[in-house]
């Protein structure tokens, strides 16, 4: 019988938990509200929907493109969902959860379908149906937010709760079980399918994959398509989170979750990264915002952190890139 092992931790995912552990330390030191379990608390309920993004983002990555769109995405699922209850008198969790990953699928499929078909870069039409998501949901919506939701939808699901000192109460929501399904749906995914070990594979060598065999097509659908239900999932669960439907709540959170998933060992050339990787990243930046902000520091601070994390990582891939091209033109030498 074959011996089970855990999945090895690598030197991206080892570093990133010295520096979480580094940044608790100083942060718990430096301010008096850092560890109370309030504040601990908050930041689980609101890294969740960035951790539902970031592991469909990573299926993207490994396959060898990029999406910037998804969190637009995310916010035209909300109100095609929620103008669709409407019309089937109300509906339920499970109807909530089919239509917002059906609706994010055939997002994710449009992306998948352009960069596939018509052999375009997929940061050219990510930021072409960014900006079509976002227009078509502006134009129609005029902007106004939906407050009259179902009581489903509405209800604050409370997995955990506790009173703290102050007197208050401290609690873990749904969003959070939603988000530890999606992660672990998306491990099974990349790092225990056959389908994962395609992606990589497209991600690491396309014309390789290609004649191996691998159906292309297919893999950018799978790809596209699993950001897309995780975008669709994650908007729902925002919604659910704020008690309403804003048309621009999520509008810029696409470049702050993919920060965290290229700090996690992600890369932009594809064939690289880890959904513990992700799940590391997500947790990096978010104790930086939260941390930045309790320390009286401008949040302009922490865009510029989230700036130099994606220009860093470009140009190491970059940097890579060439030293594999200088290794093929000698080995060919």
């Amino acid at each position: 019988m074959r011996e089970q092992r855990l999945p090895a931790i690598r030197g991206t995912e080892a570093w990133l938990i010295v520096v979480i552990a580094l940044m608790v330390l100083f942060l718990g030191l430096a301010t008096d509200t850092f560890l109370t379990v309030s504040n601990l608390f908050n930041l689980l309920n609101v890294s969740a929907i960035n951790l539902i993004f970031a592991v469909g983002l990573l299926a993207v990555l490994v396959a060898g493109g990029i999406d910037i769109s998804f969190a637009v995405a995310a916010s035209v699922v909300q109100y095609l969902t929620a103008l669709a209850v409407e019309q089937l008198g109300g509906g339920s969790w499970a109807l909530g959860f089919a239509l917002a990953a059906g609706f994010g699928f055939c997002l994710g499929a449009i992306n998948a379908g352009l960069i596939h078909y018509f052999r375009i870069i997929s940061i050219v039409v990510t930021i072409a149906t960014f900006n079509v998501f976002f227009g078509f949901l502006m134009f129609f919506t005029r902007g106004v937010s939906i407050y009259d939701l179902p009581d489903w939808w509405l209800d604050r699901v409370i997995l955990f709760e506790t009173q703290t000192a102050s007197g208050l109460f401290a609690e873990i929501r749904l969003p959070v079980a939603v988000m530890a399904v999606m992660v672990l749906l998306s491990w099974v995914l990349i790092h225990r399918l056959n389908i994962g070990r395609q992606l990589y594979a497209l991600g690491d060598n396309p014309d390789g994959a290609r004649r191996i065999g691998i159906n292309i097509a297919a893999m950018h659908f799978v790809a596209y398509g699993w950001l897309g239900i995780c975008a669709g999932i994650g908007g729902l669960m925002q919604a659910n989170y704020v008690q309403e439907v804003v048309p621009n709540a999520l509008y810029g959170r696409e470049l702050e979750v993919l920060a965290a998933v290229v700090l996690g060992g992600a890369r932009l050339g594809g064939g690289r990264g880890t959904v513990l990787g992700a799940v590391l990243g997500v947790a990096l930046i978010t104790i930086t915002s939260n941390g930045l902000n309790l320390l009286g520091v401008t949040p302009y601070a922490f865009q510029m952190v989230i700036g130099l994390v994606i220009l860093v990582a470009i140009i190491a891939t970059n940097l890579q890139s060439s030293g594999l091209l200088g290794q093929r033109r000698r080995v060919r030498s």
